[in-house]
């Protein structure tokens, strides 16, 4: 490995001990790039790659809430920004027990290379929190949602720094935080991604991702001269990518036979397949109630 390559990567395990997703992300991507470092020497005049590796900014702040019955909780909330090079930071919110700072970094870090693959102007970033909304209920939810934007509202905006959805935020979460951030600046500007249609969202957005995925799927199988038509299909999870993936799969003549979740799976021999078995399983999850009948 590139000699300057290897040094970057200790000097990023001194500076982020304890951080092992966020070392790991930062180690695979730029041993991948040794081979472009040995071809051209400006990478290393210019310090890049240690620009690349270093966020412009971490946020932690905390987020206390109250539940149903008076008691309050405090979590942590984060939101790093990780590259602006080419555009405004841009990245989902994750709401999750397995949220800490080494998570958002590994995420922001990878967002930013992902973004740039779309052409479009867009930084990376991502945030969240440790908060589990599930078990929770929508009364506690909104109160958490509203109180991670008290602190949130003043670092982004769309010339700054755009969220979206991601583990454990739906258009419902979206909708909350956005009614929030609009209440503090008394402007209605499109600051999030994912909104619900009510308040400005775009139409198929929902589905979007998953949709994207599965075609995405469907162009690596016509390099192996095959298709979707007639395979059968796994789906890990059933969020906000994996519901988009069942209906596009079903559309393109594939069947999905098994969708997993943190709790369990289900499996149907004759496939999730059709509006009706589909919006049942978005309606099992929207409800809380996780479990197939």
């Amino acid at each position: 490995m590139n000699q300057y390559v290897s040094g970057i990567i200790e000097d990023l395990r001194k500076k982020n001990p304890g951080e092992p997703e966020f070392i790991q992300a930062a180690t695979e991507v730029l041993e991948s790039l040794s081979v472009v470092v040995d071809k051209d020497p400006k990478y290393q005049k210019y310090g890049i790659l240690e620009r690349i590796v270093e966020p412009e900014r971490s946020i932690i702040f905390r987020v206390p809430w109250q539940d149903d019955k008076g008691q309050i909780h405090v979590n942590r909330g984060y939101r790093v920004q990780f590259n602006s090079a080419i555009g405004p930071y841009k990245g989902g919110i994750r709401f999750a027990p397995s949220v800490n700072l080494s998570v958002m970094k590994f995420l922001g870090f990878e967002q930013t290379f992902k973004n740039s693959l779309t052409s479009l102007p867009m930084g990376g970033g991502k945030g969240g929190s440790d908060f589990d909304p599930r078990g929770k209920s929508e009364a506690e939810v909104m109160r958490f949602c509203q109180s991670f934007m008290n602190e949130l509202f003043r670092h982004i905006g769309p010339d700054t720094d755009v969220p979206a959805g991601d583990l454990g935020v739906g258009a419902r979460e979206i909708g909350f935080m956005f009614g929030q951030y609009k209440r503090l600046i008394n402007r209605f500007e499109g600051v999030f991604t994912g909104k619900g249609f009510n308040w400005g969202g775009s139409r198929m957005r929902p589905e979007a991702t998953g949709f994207g995925a599965t075609y995405f799927l469907q162009e690596m199988l016509k390099t192996k001269n095959q298709s979707l038509e007639g395979k059968t299909v796994a789906v890990s999870g059933f969020g906000n990518v994996a519901w988009g993936v069942v209906q596009k799969v079903g559309q393109l003549g594939g069947k999905v036979v098994t969708i997993s979740g943190p709790d369990g799976f289900i499996y149907d021999k004759d496939g999730v397949v059709g509006a009706e078995k589909v919006e049942y399983m978005r309606e099992m999850r929207a409800s809380g109630r996780d479990r197939a009948q």
